[in-house]
């Protein structure tokens, strides 16, 4: 019987080959085990993320996810983008889903609308924005906190909250971060973007609420007079 000629360009080949394939099923195997706890995690952040917009925060995991139960009530689409209904402290709050372009990739956030139609509270992410200039948007939530309180729609319902190098009209408009015009001009153009089509939506859900809960009080009123 012939040696097993080690050194042959076929050996080599085959080699190669079985290597290459126990390779990749093995990691596939391990992406396969992994997956469950990414999907786990990813779904962990998007609602911390909401939770942030909301100014909830410094909740690990397993506080995370209980609020986010106790204040979400419903998930739902409008015109393909995510909106969240939440309530706190018996105030109806509805949570924008906005995605847009900053200087060197995707951005990304969550607003939160109050009953008053002003923003309740914001977050931003990014994918690849320069540290300490772009990622601002995401790190500073001194910066994401000067939102609170901005007028968001006129009376015609166009979206007046803005990011902008001068601010002159404080009621709706956010000055830039410093360093980042380019990454500011994204988030000035996702909300404008992702807002455009909540407006209706929004103060509809809110006066229904605002009309449910009037409705709750007066019966509860009516009924304890009806008990004297």
């Amino acid at each position: 019987m012939s040696k097993l000629n080690t050194n042959s360009n076929s050996y080599i080949f085959i080699y190669s080959a079985i290597l290459v394939v126990v390779v990749a099923f093995l990691l596939a195997f391990v992406f396969q085990m992994l997956k469950p706890m990414q999907d786990a995690n990813v779904a962990l952040d998007v609602k911390k993320q909401i939770l942030y917009s909301l100014n909830i925060r410094n909740l690990d995991g397993a506080e995370a996810e209980a609020k986010y139960a106790e204040v979400v009530k419903a998930e739902k689409e409008v015109e393909g983008q995510k909106v969240y209904e939440c309530q706190i402290d018996g105030q109806d709050i509805l949570v924008a889903s906005l995605k847009g372009m900053g200087l060197w990739g995707g951005i990304s956030g969550y607003l939160a609308i109050g009953e008053d139609g002003k923003v309740y509270g914001a977050y931003f992410n990014h994918e690849s924005e320069t540290a300490g200039l772009g990622a601002e948007i995401k790190d500073s939530q001194k910066w994401q906190e000067k939102f609170i309180g901005k007028k968001i729609y006129d009376e015609d319902d166009n979206v007046v909250l803005s990011v902008v190098k001068k601010v002159d009209r404080p009621e709706s408009q956010v000055d830039c971060v410093t360093g980042a015009t380019l990454t500011s001009n994204g988030v000035d153009a996702m909300l404008k973007e992702g807002l455009k089509n909540l407006s209706n939506y929004s103060l509809g859900q809110f006066v229904e609420s605002v009309v449910e809960k009037a409705s709750a009080d007066s019966a509860d009123v009516e009924l304890k007079a009806e008990e004297e």
